[in-house]
């Protein structure tokens, strides 16, 4: 081989490997290039995956959010359809109220009233056979907070001060399975297992002339029954029964946020009338010992009542004007026996001693259930009804003396051996 030829084939293969690296470097170029690209793909998709699901989610919640506050508009054009009729809200509220019954609560979260007008002559009975009326619905919710099984019937009957009857629901007017009777019923034995919440609705349905008696008047009540602990025993109840107070304009809630001011005693429990503080006091906590029950004195109300149109007759010999007084106790059972605080009773001395009052059991909502149990405390209130000129005029400014006992048991039996407390009501 001679010289110039080997020089070709030496520059030939030279250029051979320089474009061999150069076409490697190349590649792994473009390779990285690639990667690049890929993994900011993944992580753009990734970014639009999270994006979506946080909409996702919004869109969920929204959507939970208009259904929650769409509760009732559902169910009324649902009621429409069914009765053909036509419905106009009158007055909603959102306030919850619960009541609290040793370990079971029941609330009720929110309600509306409709009117509900021209419906069709089927759903006429409850309407106290009229097609013009209205209707409240109720949202109630029930919660077992025990660890053990528990049995609630829900007899949430609604009545107002002067009301024909007790009202209750009307399972025509919404879909059965949204209906609390519906959810706890003989069916299932009212069962509401250790740590369930169950939540239903109630239609009460009022025709055209008791829905005006309500709307005058203002406030409902709601009566809330005991749970119970046995299955089909309704002798098992336990906690306490309550009450809810439903307003139904603002004139109502206007009146049922001043009669948290005063104690509660059936004249402002019922909405029996109007009244206005004229002299009170509480925690006063002096005590006496009868047996083994602690009396305690809490606190007492004056107050000038004015009863409504149809507690007006009960009233109507007390031509000069009614004072209400209702005393506050505390009862700390330390003894074997329950105190049945229906069988309480109790004297007021007026006037220095010169006159005395006994308490007036219409005032008080207490039943043969109602206790204070062996080895707990629990609120006695104890009413009486006054003459307004009198307490004006000469008892105001005197000696008020409450005595109370003795303390009986759930058969009204003598526990305290006819002892009796006595308490001056300080100024």
């Amino acid at each position: 081989m001679n010289k110039r030829l080997f020089m070709i084939i030496t520059a030939m293969l030279l250029a051979a490997i320089v474009i061999s690296g150069c076409g490697k470097e190349a590649k792994e170029t473009n390779k990285e290039d690639a990667i690049g690209e890929s993994e900011e793909n993944n992580v753009d998709e990734q970014e639009s995956e999270a994006e979506e699901i946080v909409d996702e989610e919004a869109d969920k919640k929204s959507e939970a959010a208009d259904q929650s506050s769409n509760d009732f508009s559902e169910l009324i054009t649902y009621m429409e359809e069914e009765t053909e009729g036509t419905a106009k809200v009158l007055y909603e509220n959102n306030e919850p109220q619960v009541h609290q019954s040793d370990g079971v609560s029941i609330s009720l979260d929110a309600y509306v009233l409709v009117e509900l007008a021209d419906f069709h002559t089927d759903f006429d009975i409850p309407f106290n056979d009229q097609t013009d009326g209205g209707v409240i619905l109720a949202k109630y919710t029930v919660k077992n907070e025990l660890d053990k099984d528990a049995y609630f019937m829900p007899a949430l009957y609604m009545s107002y001060t002067g009301a024909p009857k007790a009202y209750n629901n009307y399972r025509d007017l919404l879909p059965r399975e949204d209906q609390l009777p519906e959810k706890l019923s003989p069916t299932n034995d009212y069962l509401i297992k250790a740590g369930e919440t169950i939540t239903g609705y109630y239609a009460y349905p009022f025709g055209k002339d008791h829905l005006d008696e309500v709307l005058e008047l203002s406030t409902v009540v709601v009566d809330i029954p005991k749970p119970h602990s046995e299955k089909g025993d309704v002798n098992s109840n336990f906690g306490s029964e309550g009450k809810f107070t439903l307003s139904l304009n603002e004139d109502g809630a206007a009146k049922v946020a001043a009669n948290e001011a005063f104690f509660q005693d059936r004249a402002t429990r019922e909405d029996m009338g109007e009244k206005e503080m004229l002299k009170e006091k509480d925690g006063i906590n002096e005590s006496e010992e009868l047996g083994d029950v602690a009396v305690t004195l809490d606190g007492y109300q004056f107050t000038a009542f004015t009863p409504n149109s149809v507690e007006a007759p009960r009233f109507s010999s007390f031509v000069n004007g009614v004072v209400l007084l209702t005393v506050k106790f505390n009862l700390n059972n330390k003894g074997t026996e329950d105190i049945g605080l229906s069988s309480m009773s109790s004297k007021l001395t007026v006037n220095d001693g010169t006159q005395y009052l006994l308490n007036e059991g219409l005032l008080l909502l207490y039943r043969n259930d109602d206790i204070v149990k062996a080895g707990e405390s629990g609120e006695l209130l104890q009413a009486f009804v006054l003459d307004q000129e009198q307490y004006e005029k000469i008892w105001k400014d005197k000696t008020f003396e409450i005595e109370i006992g003795p303390i009986k048991n759930t058969e009204a039996k003598d526990i305290s051996k006819g002892k009796k407390a006595n308490f001056i009501l300080p100024n």
